[in-house]
C-alpha cells in the first residue's frame, strides 16, 4: 500500500452485544472499491471473510445475519489469542 492509499473504514464499523460477549466489526474498503469483513473478539482473535462485499451495508447484514442464525460464539476464540 503506497502513502498516498489509505484504508476507507467504513461508518458503520461497531461493537456488537449478545449474550454478555461483544465482538469489533471493522468494515473497510478495499483499492477495488469492494468493502471487506473483519470481526475482532474480546481477546483480539480475528474472523475475516473472503468474498469482499458490494457495499459496506451487505458486510454488516452479513456479520448480523451470521450473529444470529450461528450465535455471537462462533466469533470468539480462545483466550490466548491462538499464540503458541
Amino acid at each position: 500500500m503506497s502513502e498516498e492509499s489509505e484504508i476507507k473504514k467504513s461508518p458503520l464499523c461497531r461493537t456488537i452485544e449478545k449474550d454478555g460477549k461483544s465482538v469489533r466489526v471493522e468494515i473497510s474498503q478495499d483499492e477495488g472499491g469492494t468493502w471487506l469483513l473483519e470481526v475482532y473478539d474480546e481477546y483480539n482473535n480475528s474472523t475475516t471473510w473472503e468474498d469482499p462485499f458490494e457495499t459496506d451495508a451487505d458486510a454488516l447484514f452479513e456479520i448480523e445475519a451470521t450473529i444470529r442464525e450461528e450465535g455471537i460464539d462462533c466469533l470468539i476464540g480462545p483466550v490466548d489469542g491462538g499464540a503458541f
